[in-house]
């Protein structure tokens, strides 16, 4: 199994899709119970607005008072006419990440990476990966692999379902059928690589019950959160990612029965009627993180 890295026991539950042009959404932005926002140079941006909202995105992170939420500008691609200067100036607002389109390869990830150093980008400025076309499912472990060591900055990827069903030909069905095998191979190698990982966005702002239900489903296939793109789904999202608190409260009895003196060295032990093993301890352990984080961040 993996090793959890220390990024990953930060709430993602929410992350709310802000567009860069849009400077009174930015500013509104501040309010909003997001635990990470993303301020978006491309896809919400016409081609005629894109340097001003480069400019108006990286004067807001500059500028700061968005508290601890965590604070993500998805660029242009790197091949296209804006996306160099999104990383040069992304890179000097000192975002706590930058999130890249179309990602195709672990090349790609090694020239984004290389650009964000060469643009001076702080060491901890974390590097995000849209994970959104057909060639990238197909190269997902040499992707997920760039994560491999100390010194990496890819350190989370976002799941582009739209950009997916486009490329599939595929329909946005309620099971989320046909996008499965694109999120299934996504989760298995940010898992093998300790890689974070976040739901797709959900299109129809009026069917709350639909929007619920794809939470639940992202949250119990193992997903940390899911990208949004309309604060009214922000509440819901975070109960629905959040640990339950009958599941917290069960988790630490788990931590409590194996930390007990007179049960060190045992694999097996039965608590509440349950029997559970060591690994059902190291489970509880990472619910106890993540309710601990959550807590502290909605306290700040």
């Amino acid at each position: 199994m993996a090793a959890m890295r220390k990024d990953q026991i930060r709430p993602r539950r929410s992350v709310l899709y802000m567009p860069g042009s849009n400077a009174r959404a930015l500013e509104k932005a501040k309010t909003i119970l997001a635990d990470a926002l993303i301020l978006d140079l491309e896809d919400a941006v016409a081609p005629d607005a894109k340097e001003t909202a480069r400019d108006q995105v990286c004067a807001a992170v500059e500028a700061g008072g968005y508290g601890r939420r965590e604070i993500v500008i998805r660029v242009n691609g790197l091949d296209t006419p804006w996306g160099m200067d999104d990383i040069k100036a992304a890179a000097a607002a000192g975002p706590d990440a930058i999130l890249v389109p179309k990602v195709n390869s672990g090349a790609d990830v090694a020239r984004a990476d290389a650009a964000l150093s060469a643009a001076g980008a702080a060491p901890d400025v974390g590097l995000w990966a849209m994970m959104e076309t057909p060639l990238a499912m197909l190269q997902v472990q040499d992707i997920a692999a760039q994560a491999h060591g100390a010194k990496t900055r890819l350190t989370a990827w976002v799941m582009g379902t739209n950009d997916l069903a486009k490329e599939l030909r595929a329909a946005h069905t309620p099971d989320r059928a046909p996008m499965m095998a694109s999120l299934g191979l996504c989760l298995l190698a940010a898992r093998a690589y300790g890689i974070a990982i976040l739901d797709g966005v959900y299109n129809d702002l009026k069917n709350e019950a639909g929007f619920e239900a794809v939470c639940a489903q992202g949250r119990d296939m193992g997903f940390d959160g899911k990208t949004l793109i309309h604060p009214a789904q922000v509440a819901p999202c975070n109960r629905l990612f959040s640990p339950a608190p009958a599941e917290v409260a069960f988790s630490r009895q788990v931590m409590a029965a194996f930390g007990a003196p007179e049960n060190a060295g045992k694999g097996v032990l039965q608590v509440e009627g349950r029997m559970v093993e060591l690994l059902h301890a190291e489970i509880a352990a990472r619910t106890v993180a993540v309710a601990d984080a959550i807590a502290e961040l909605e306290a700040s």
